[in-house]
């Protein structure tokens, strides 16, 4: 039995997997970005809010009719032009219709559409919708032929490939999306300065972008807030097409009497969920992040009111929020990034000035067939009006052809009409003088049909009238038109009438529209020490041998009646203050800072220092102590090695610590103290003590050090500070303080191995 051939598969194609993958993926990102994620620079929207607004103008929901529910226009919406999840489709609907996240609402709203708490709309069975006035104006032109048509996605229907669009509604209301290798980002705008910088363009096309910044300041947010950007900055970003806004909210400060007070925020960020907002200023609260901040509430009804109590009267306000701007989202940048398609093709990073030339140039050319198509109804409409008066001037032989002639249109069209009746002037004129046979000519067939479909009460003479009026008024408007379409001068002027319409509907004197969002400098919040934020109260901090944290109020003379975990003990009793800084020193050789003031309180059993710090299981605390801002500590570690460093180098502002004494593998941190007086004494866990000057030793921020002392076995015990000339002092085992002033027998140089330690000298080889 022989293989039969391999017969090649019909209707395939052989190409490099490189090729194939290259050509499909360049065509999904060319439909991201053109039908998806950038907006039109002409109308501003994206083809899903295009056809929002087209399926709701073709159900009729104009801003003064009835509402339908959002179901039924979403499926619509579906069905006919946008085949995607009918639930995206309800997110951008639902989007148009919220005033806290449009400047200029699209879509009027009944029922839940969200709110600025960050909550999601109510299901589209629940909601009704319209259109609002704004979006009629985008839509005004769509029956005068302003723009052109495309057959829907399976060629049954058809759909504008852009909107007229009456005012700028890409910067009037922002837009942002996220294509193929490229974004958006444009907040939204006040219209009435937009339409102030398209009149100025309009007066002097040779305007520049720095001219137009000085008529459009900054963004328009409809949650209002306070922008504190640099102008120098904000203009660089317009002409640039690319920048970031400071957004700030709006806050007042109440006097509640009697020398207290609070902070109420009243504007927030744009699109900052105020739910959330909250809960983060409630976890700054919790962590003691902002330690002179007390209780924040919420007391918002139809208005934003967030109540921030200060912990103290004596506070200032504006350190109090510029911890909290810098803390939190009651300032966040909003970025400015004007990627968008140019005559629908072609996307690029505009400027002002490029952004809303686009804009004219549609409304230009808006006009220009809006005027075409207007002539071509006046044309048709005079065309019959011609008819009607032929039918005026020549009743008695029109009623004889329509009464005996078997077939009246042909004939009507074949009758040789003179053309007298154009140049009648008054009554007197309208009899029809005999034709010549030079102007001898007939009617047209649309004259001719017209002419059979008119009612008997039209043949009155006053009817007649009226058309002669009308017709008059046509030929006049029809002028008009040619010279508007002959001029650019004139049609430059229609525009800017019909922009300066657009300002009195929805501009500065219109309600909603006045500027929301105020401008003012960024005051700088100077870094000022602990104690000028909080109140210093004397506290003594506790921790035990397993790392239990707390802080007693007041300073505890004894430990020795405080409880511990069962198995758990006291190691560390320190003195210190609610504004003090506490530093800890890990095995591991890196320092870590606890600020005082936000340690657990002494009525429970304290708090793992490891929820504090990110100190890992296998270290072990070495020291802790209290920060002195000028003070000098002595490190070192189990090897004998070490270093002075200052103070001011080891305090570590996260949780992760600074490291500061590098260790290798087997060695751990062992030792520090305060650095007191000028000679050091070092001792190893062979009970020999070396006694050598502190100026032996270098002050670094950061290393391994040097050799402390030499030794054969073992390694260092503890090391330790003090003044030559005042001697060592320490307990022996019978528990009596010696001292000893004469240490000469165990001085020496630095790593040298020096001697065993003088008689009485603690077993533990530890100074006290």
């Amino acid at each position: 039995m022989t293989d039969e051939p391999h017969l090649p598969v019909p209707d395939t194609q052989d190409e490099p997997l490189r090729r194939a993958l290259g050509s499909r993926y360049l065509q999904y990102a060319l439909s991201t970005i053109m039908h998806r994620a950038l907006p039109d620079a002409r109308d501003g929207l994206k083809p899903v809010h295009r056809r929002i607004l087209y399926a709701m103008r073709e159900l009729r929901l104009t801003s003064g009719g009835p509402f339908r529910k959002c179901a039924k226009i979403s499926g619509d919406v579906m069905g006919n032009y946008h085949p995607h999840g009918d639930q995206a489709i309800y997110d951008a609907l639902a989007r148009l219709a919220q005033p806290f996240a449009m400047r200029y609402p699209l879509v009027d709203g009944q029922g839940n559409f969200g709110n600025v708490d960050g909550d999601n709309p109510a299901a589209a069975r629940y909601t009704e919708a319209r259109l609002t006035a704004a979006a009629e104006a985008l839509l005004e032109g769509l029956d005068q032929d302003a723009v052109d048509f495309r057959p829907n996605y399976d060629g049954t229907l058809e759909e504008p490939v852009v909107l007229p669009a009456a005012f700028p509604n890409l910067l009037a209301n922002g837009a942002s999306g996220i294509a193929v290798g490229m974004a958006t980002s444009i907040p939204p705008h006040n219209l009435a300065e937009l339409i102030a910088a398209c009149q100025r363009l309009i007066a002097a096309p040779d305007t520049t972008d720095g001219e137009l910044v000085k008529l459009v300041p900054g963004p328009d947010f409809p949650t209002g807030g306070v922008i504190v950007e640099p102008a120098e900055s904000i203009a660089e970003a317009y002409r640039t097409g690319r920048g970031a806004f400071r957004l700030r909210a709006r806050y007042e400060v109440e006097d509640l009497g009697r020398g207290t007070w609070q902070i109420v925020v009243t504007e927030i960020p744009f699109q900052v969920a105020k739910s959330r907002l909250i809960e983060r200023i409630a976890e700054l609260i919790q962590s003691r992040k902002v330690p002179i901040l007390a209780d924040v509430r919420d007391e918002s009804a139809e208005d934003i009111r967030i109540i921030l109590e200060p912990r103290s009267r004596n506070v200032d306000p504006q350190l109090l929020m510029g911890l909290l701007f810098r803390n939190c989202d009651l300032e966040l940048r909003v970025p400015l990034n004007m990627n968008v398609l140019i005559d629908g093709r072609t996307p690029r990073v505009c400027s002002l000035r490029e952004v809303l030339r686009a804009f004219l140039d549609h409304r230009r050319e808006g006009l220009r067939r809006r005027s075409r198509h207007r002539l071509g109804k006046i044309d048709a409409r005079v065309e019959v009006l011609e008819g009607f008066l032929v039918a005026f001037l020549n009743l008695d032989r029109v009623i004889d052809i329509i009464r005996y002639d078997e077939a009246p249109k042909e004939a009507l069209m074949r009758e040789a009409w003179g053309p007298g009746y154009l140049r009648a002037t008054s009554e007197k004129d309208y009899v029809s003088p005999p034709p010549a046979a030079e102007d001898a000519e007939g009617l047209t067939e649309s004259q001719a049909e017209a002419i059979l479909n008119m009612r008997l009460r039209a043949l009155r003479r006053l009817e007649e009238m009226a058309l002669r009026r009308e017709y008059d008024e046509l030929l006049r408007e029809r002028t008009e038109i040619e010279d508007l379409l002959a001029s650019d001068r004139l049609q430059w002027k229609r525009i800017a009438a019909e922009l300066a319409e657009m300002d009195a509907r929805f501009g500065a004197t219109a309600p909603g529209g006045a500027r929301r969002t105020r401008f003012a400098e960024a005051q700088t919040v100077e870094e000022v020490p602990l104690e000028a934020m909080i109140e210093r109260e004397p506290v003594t901090v506790v921790c035990s041998t397993m790392g239990w944290v707390r802080a007693l109020k007041g300073h505890v003379a004894d430990g020795g009646a405080l409880k511990y975990r069962d198995g758990d003990s006291g190691r560390f009793l320190i003195h210190a203050g609610t504004t003090d800084r506490i530093l800890l020193f890990g095995s591991n050789g890196r320092f870590y800072t606890l600020l005082a003031a936000n340690l657990p309180g002494g009525r429970g059993l304290g708090e793992p220092v490891r929820l504090m710090v990110d100190l890992p299981n296998e270290a072990q605390i070495v020291a802790l102590m209290v920060h002195r801002p000028h003070g000098r500590l002595l490190v070192a570690s189990s090897a004998g090695d070490g270093f002075v460093v200052a103070e001011s180098e080891v305090v570590a502002q996260t949780r992760a610590g600074k490291q500061v004494l590098n260790l290798g593998a087997g060695v751990t941190a062992k030792i520090c103290r305060p650095v007191t007086g000028d000679h050091v004494a070092a001792v190893g866990e062979n009970r020999k003590m070396l006694v050598f000057p502190l100026s032996e030793l270098p002050e670094m921020t950061r290393g391994k050090g040097v050799r402390l002392q030499r030794y054969k076995d073992g390694g260092l015990a503890d090391a330790i500070t003090f003044a030559l000339a005042e001697g060592l002092r320490w307990q022996d085992p019978a528990g009596r303080t010696r001292a000893e002033t004469d240490l000469t027998e165990w001085q020496g140089a630095r790593a040298s191995a020096g001697r065993m330690a003088p008689r009485g000298f603690p077993r533990d080889n530890r100074f006290p």
